[in-house]
């Protein structure tokens, strides 16, 4: 069966990576809210979401197709999470779509961030109806 062009496929993993449990909370809700994700897994810190790839990294089904990374988190934050992505395999580098999410306005950061080429989209948060409306148009 073919997808017509109005219905967008909904995506079976996302990965919310953030140390504040309320943002995780509200993301979680309208990830769930907007049925964009069919499970959503949710890691307070940057080294359980690598421990998290580590353990899953030829498990394709259960690699998300996005993970909404925080940028200013304790011990391992956006950029130690970004240069670790980089020495995963092929499959997790490939399949897992990097959205920062953030509430950063340090341009230098932006900057530095958005360059790298596992990120495809840096959001202020919160995380909205209207970023995952967009994040579903651009099929990603």
């Amino acid at each position: 069966m073919m997808l017509m062009d109005t219905e967008v496929k909904i995506l079976d993993l996302v990965m919310l990576v953030d140390d504040n449990d309320t943002d995780n909370f509200i993301s979680k809700r309208i990830i769930e809210i907007t049925k964009f994700s069919h499970r959503v897994e949710v890691k307070s810190s940057g080294k359980g979401a690598l421990d998290y790839l580590k353990e899953n990294e030829t498990i394709a089904e259960n690699l998300p197709s996005i993970i909404f990374l925080d940028i200013n988190m304790p011990v391992v934050d956006g950029f130690v999470f970004l240069y670790e992505f980089e020495k995963f395999n092929e499959l997790v580098r490939n399949k897992c779509k990097v959205i920062i999410l953030s509430s950063s306005d340090n341009k230098r950061d932006i900057d530095k961030i958005v360059n790298n080429n596992h990120v495809i989209k840096f959001i202020t948060k919160p995380l909205t109806e209207v970023a995952l409306e967009e994040i579903k148009l651009s099929n990603i």
